[in-house]
């Protein structure tokens, strides 16, 4: 199960308490105070870890508590600090403050940590107190209470290069091809229900990871279907990859579709319009697959590739051109201009 946002509740652990103790030791009468401080209590620390890939974990456990540090005791002992308690994440993981919903933290990299909830301070024992002018203080402080909060976890996965379209346009089918991820393919539309990664080796020193975007929809910027949940995954992927069907199995039309996913876009983020974009015209073995990619590059005025990912053609055109730009190659309208007829026209 893919999971990419739960809310929790973290609470640290208390601070242990200060003791009220005197030396009592034979020969020595008059012991003076030594009552040892209280350990510290434990802190929940969030770190991101590549391989971890979802919050499933997070979601079957809503409450997550860090130890209490120990009570001080006589002879000046003091107590033992709690263990921290540690929340693996996959990179790309942003913490939000549940209850003032702002961000808190945002972890792109590998092992990159924070502390969500910082653990409470020992108290003091009464050797603490100790002076001149009081030789025998019964005085102690009670350990500090932990830092509770609720916490939301969202996940923006994180690709060099992401694929987009409507259902059905062959997105899980090129990801296979590229990559060892084995995503689920059927002949009909929504097949996929979450983002897969995978992993495409250029040669033995180069490659890059591409995301495969669940299809979009109309109204996927106000949350038709789940519009927002795959559009948060967008935000992260650096190159766009817009893959078009040329017979759409519902009858539309190839440039409408694409018209529709820019608007979604636009609508959610506009900034994610300004990205580098490769249009990719896909199932070129099907009728009508090449007066697609000549109607896109009219209308574009731009370069359009034609691929197949069940007989491999242009896939190697394709990778290579995702390679040039995510070497910061300049190419002629690198991204997408303003569309000559913008959807609902």
């Amino acid at each position: 199960m893919f999971v990419d946002r739960v809310e929790i509740e973290v609470q640290a652990g208390d601070g242990g308490s200060g003791c009220m103790s005197f030396r009592r030791e034979k020969y020595v009468p008059h012991g003076g105070p030594d009552g040892g401080d209280g350990g510290d209590g434990g802190s929940v620390v969030v770190i991101a870890r590549e391989g971890v890939d979802s919050l499933t974990k997070l979601a079957h456990r809503r409450s997550w508590r860090a130890e209490r540090g120990g009570r001080g005791e006589g002879a000046n002992r003091h107590g033992r600090s709690g263990q921290d308690l540690t929340i693996l994440v996959p990179p790309g993981t942003i913490v939000i403050d549940a209850e003032n919903q702002f961000v808190l933290k945002d972890l792109t990299r590998n092992e990159e940590r924070f502390v969500a909830a910082r653990g409470g301070k020992g108290g003091w024992g009464n050797a603490h107190f100790k002076s001149s002018t009081n030789q025998a203080p019964r005085e102690f402080t009670e350990g500090e209470k932990g830092e509770r909060r609720r916490l939301i976890f969202e996940l923006k996965v994180i690709a060099d290069v992401g694929l987009l379209g409507k259902p059905n346009a062959g997105k899980s089918t090129l990801l296979s091809r590229l990559s060892k991820a084995r995503p689920a393919i059927a002949a009909y539309p929504f097949t996929t229900k979450h983002p897969n990664l995978g992993r495409v080796q250029i040669d033995l020193d180069r490659s890059f990871v591409m995301a495969d975007i669940p299809g979009l929809i109309e109204g996927a910027h106000t949350g038709v279907g789940l519009g927002l949940e795959f559009l948060r995954h967008v935000e992260r992927a650096g190159i766009l990859v817009h893959l078009i069907e040329p017979c759409p199995s519902d009858g539309t039309d190839a440039l409408d579709n694409y018209r529709t996913i820019r608007n979604e876009l636009r609508q959610y983020n506009e900034r994610l319009c300004t990205r580098p974009e490769l249009v990719v015209v896909t199932k070129c073995e099907l009728p009508g697959a090449a007066e697609v990619r000549q109607r896109l590059v009219e209308e574009l005025q731009r370069e359009v590739l034609l691929i197949s990912a069940v007989t491999g053609q242009g896939l190697n055109q394709l990778t290579a051109a995702i390679v040039r730009r995510m070497a910061g190659g300049e190419e002629e309208n690198d991204t997408a201009p303003a569309l000559a007829h913008p959807p609902g026209s």
